[in-house]
């Protein structure tokens, strides 16, 4: 540029990293009755590729692992509800679970940091 500054070109890592924050926050949303997670894996699973051999990788595994979890729990929590009640119980546990993954990846992720496999 002729005013001495210098243009940044946004590069594929930006954008890997801008719609693994989407996907957190889609996540956040969804412990406030939305389902949003549901949108947040389509785009993992979709952008997928993209995201290989990026810092983000991590991330994108960790929120796809994070849904079917939590689903998993799901499943098996609201079938104890209806027959035991003892599903309140677990629900209770699948849903600390879930906020634990969201703010632990989202902890690394604005550290820039990856997560464990």
């Amino acid at each position: 540029m002729q005013d001495g500054t210098v243009e940044r070109i946004p590069r594929q890592d930006d954008a890997i990293r801008n719609l693994t924050m989407v996907v957190y926050i889609l996540q956040i949303v969804n412990l406030f009755g939305v389902p949003g997670a549901i949108v947040g894996v389509i785009i993992n699973y979709v952008k997928r590729d993209d995201a290989r051999d990026t810092l983000w990788d991590s991330h994108f595994s960790w929120q796809i692992r994070t849904f079917w979890w939590a689903l998993l729990g799901a499943a098996i929590s609201y079938p104890l509800i209806v027959l035991f009640g003892l599903g309140f119980l677990t629900g209770a546990l699948v849903w600390c679970w879930y906020v634990y993954r969201i703010v632990r990846g989202f902890l690394a992720f604005n550290d820039g940091k990856p997560l464990p496999p």
